[in-house]
């Protein structure tokens, strides 16, 4: 039988992909409290314990804008920990799927970014992510390396929708960037993608690989939809106005690239179909959320 660890299965991801991959064999699902990855001399010993086929790795340390102050941390968690959990892999036989970002790119192409073009993060964050890809390449033969864009889901607190909900129900008027390109990511569409993955992972298909939802919008174009949506399902918000302002206006400790859109022809070859476009995708998450919230 397959036997799969899971790991940062509190996150938004995570609990998704805790329904996924289920049915897919045997499911040893693990958060921080039970496994911390900042403290890394314990993953041997646990990848040792429960000889694991699959290893998905959806832990991480994912605040952007912290990780500026915090870099050692940020590499211990995103680079070297992740390191350690593919020569973890490797000594028991395991292929590892490893979810990466689009951080790790500067943003400055006008295309799509293929997952052979060349990287150069902005901040600590990707680079951190960046060095965790080159660790998992170097030390685990059969892998598949995830990079994903703008995720948002049902569950976890901080996510670009459940905030414009959030603060949409708190104000008449909300300013969100306009001059960031990208592709939003439902949490559930990515694990769906990830379990169909996980069976196919081999030699030959071992790789890096980019899954969004298809479609591009700006992070304002976003929020105009996400209020749109919400509204016209009775969602209770006061917002007015959505106003599009630049980065310039907006300044964080971590910078963005400002285009983050990634190639699907690889990843969708794979799967047998495309990614659904964001808007249907945003659709569905909004109808569970009202569902859960009740």
């Amino acid at each position: 039988m397959t036997k799969i660890l899971l790991t940062g299965t509190n996150g938004q991801v995570g609990a998704e992909l805790k329904q996924t991959l289920a049915p897919l064999g045997e499911l040893t699902a693990i958060d921080r409290t039970q496994w911390d990855l900042a403290n890394p001399d314990t993953i041997h010993a646990l990848v040792e314990q429960l000889q694991p086929t699959i290893i998905v790795n959806a832990a991480a340390y994912t605040a952007v804008d912290k990780a500026e102050s915090e870099p050692d941390l940020a590499t211990l968690v995103n680079g070297k920990a992740t390191g350690i959990l593919a020569e973890a892999a490797d000594s028991v036989g395991a292929g590892l799927i490893h979810i990466s970002t689009d951080y790790v790119f500067d943003g400055k192409s006008s295309s799509p970014y293929l997952e052979t073009a060349p990287t150069n993060p902005l901040g600590v964050y990707g680079a951190s992510k960046l060095a965790g890809e080159a660790a998992i390449r170097a030390t685990c033969p059969k892998h598949m390396i995830i990079r994903t864009a703008w995720v948002y889901g049902v569950q976890g607190k901080g996510n670009f929708v459940k905030t414009m909900l959030r603060v949409g129900a708190q104000r008449e008027e909300l300013r969100v960037v306009t001059d960031q390109i990208g592709a939003p990511t439902w949490a559930k569409d990515l694990a769906l993608a990830i379990a169909h993955l996980a069976p196919q992972l081999t030699a030959e298909t071992t790789g890096t690989y980019h899954y969004t939802n298809s479609g591009v919008c700006s992070w304002y174009d976003f929020a105009v939809t996400i209020i749109e949506e919400a509204k016209a399902m009775g969602f209770p918000l006061q917002v007015q106005r959505v106003i599009p302002i630049t980065t310039e206006e907006y300044p964080l400790p971590a910078p963005r690239p400002p285009f983050s859109v990634l190639s699907l022809k690889k990843t969708s070859a794979l799967l047998g179909t495309h990614p659904p476009h964001w808007l249907q995708s945003l659709r569905k998450m909004l109808t569970e959320l009202q569902q859960v919230s009740g």
